[in-house]
């Protein structure tokens, strides 16, 4: 019970804000007032204070709550790549991924609890490469073992000022995730209850990349076999091929709904002509992302308005969504339907943000992801799940992969996936299996590789 656990932790918890924090039935109340959060003291050279944007949505109550009272104790944060080769290549219009490249993050606070985060790497997307992301994670862990006693939303506010913007926003995203997924574990509450307890099961579509008709065919045969009703399709290097693709995957699974995604591949007149063909072969996609290039708005704008009035088409937008000014600028200029948010491009803070902003201003929600293990695909499936504000939702990157190392964490069984009552995100590497990277990003680093695994073992 959440209340042993509040008695378990006397200096980081009161019995009164945890009975508010949760209701038996994980649901939130009435939202807080604004916070505003102190910089820790242990970057004595930054400014004397900072804002953290706070959602005020009632459904996050429980998390925000958290972000006032949980005290974090570093004990040990480190980082390491995590390579996993994918099943075939993964080609979008700007891009081909041969195998995850990925960096995983580990922090482990004073009282026992161990999180777990992901920064996921897809080139020409994130802003970050793997080489990149491994040298600020190191930095993000070495500032967090110095800080002292002080709340999580304080810890979060100085990640931010340490790793801002669009730049380093896959790395605080898998810094973030691993804070958060410590804390939920100290107070024994999954994520999916933590965000608002709307749910704990939600369903994805799967992604066929570019690739040949037949094998298109093949993979929309196999994903129809494992229960998958909507297929998401990449396009946008050449029209005529996507076409054809197209036509093929409808044989295979005629009763599919369709998701394109372009990744920003299309001119507007490609991709209205698009839309076009589609309905001449009697086919309307239940969605259009990123049609056109990320810095394109009127092409966007006039994709858009074509869509949704000529055929009732909705368009999301991806790439030209990469923090909250794009999607103000989106809202004022009723540029797309649709707002994809993938935590790699603004972190959890900033995710939860923008979720606030579409929903107040009538836009539809996607959760997306680059290419990432079950790490960051169920950290983000727990905010899904519990948040139950998404139409659509696209977290199937693990299903692209030929070896998981994730152990644990959700119940996966074709397009369904289950959250368990599990603290945290419930899933954990072998740490022990993940390399040793050059550069590791840890004080304690000669202690026996065994100490880690019973350490891991200890808490699940």
């Amino acid at each position: 019970m959440v209340m042993d656990m509040a008695a378990a932790f006397p200096t980081t918890f009161s019995q009164n804000k945890t009975h508010q924090m949760f209701s038996q039935s994980g649901l939130s109340f009435s939202p807080p007032k604004p916070i505003k959060f102190q910089l820790p003291i242990c970057n004595p050279h930054a400014r004397n204070s900072m804002q953290v944007q706070v959602p005020s949505s009632a459904t996050n109550f429980g998390f925000k709550n958290l972000l006032e009272t949980f005290m974090v104790e570093v004990y040990k944060a480190e980082n390491r790549p995590l390579d996993v080769p994918l099943i075939s290549p993964f080609t979008i219009a700007t891009s081909r991924l041969d195998k995850v490249e990925n960096v995983a993050i580990r922090i482990e606070l004073k009282n026992g609890c161990v999180g777990w985060g992901e920064a996921p790497i897809l080139p020409f997307v994130t802003a970050e490469d793997q080489p990149t992301a491994m040298a600020k994670a190191k930095e993000a862990c070495e500032m967090l073992k110095s800080c002292s006693f002080i709340t999580l939303g304080a810890v979060l506010g100085e990640i931010c000022h340490l790793l801002p913007g669009h730049q380093f926003a896959s790395v605080r995203a898998g810094v973030e995730m691993a804070l958060i997924d410590a804390a939920a574990k100290s107070i024994g509450v999954p994520l999916w209850r933590l965000f608002g307890g709307a749910s704990n099961t939600i369903t994805t579509d799967i992604t066929i990349p570019i690739v040949s008709p037949a094998e298109a065919a093949a993979l929309a045969s196999k994903y129809r076999e494992q229960g998958f009703e909507t297929l998401k399709l990449k396009v946008g290097k050449n029209l005529k091929a996507d076409i054809e693709v197209l036509k093929a995957i409808r044989t295979a699974h005629p009763d599919c709904s369709f998701i394109l995604d372009a990744n920003e591949g299309y001119r507007p007149e490609e991709a209205i002509e698009v839309l076009e063909k589609l309905h001449e072969m009697g086919v309307t996609p239940v969605l259009f992302e990123q049609p056109v290039h990320r810095d394109d708005w009127e092409g966007l704008g006039r994709v858009s308005h074509f869509a949704k009035s000529k055929y009732g088409v909705s368009v999301a937008a991806d790439e030209s969504s990469r923090n909250l000014a794009d999607v103000k600028k989106i809202v004022q200029g009723e540029l797309a339907d649709v707002v994809n948010i993938k935590l790699a491009k603004v972190g959890v803070l900033g995710a939860l943000e923008i979720i606030d902003l579409a929903r107040a201003s009538g836009l539809d929600l996607m959760i997306g992801g680059m290419v990432e293990t079950r790490l960051a695909m169920g950290f983000a499936g727990h905010l899904a799940a519990g948040l139950g504000c998404f139409k659509f939702i696209d977290l199937d990157t693990p299903l692209l992969l030929s070896e998981d190392p994730v152990l644990e964490g959700y119940e996966g069984l074709g397009a369904a996936y289950k959250f368990t009552n599990a603290a945290g995100h419930g899933s954990y590497l072998h740490w022990e299996n993940v390399p040793w990277p050059l550069m590791v990003c840890c004080l304690e680093a000669y202690e026996p590789l065994n100490w880690w695994k019973h350490s891991v073992i200890k808490m699940f």
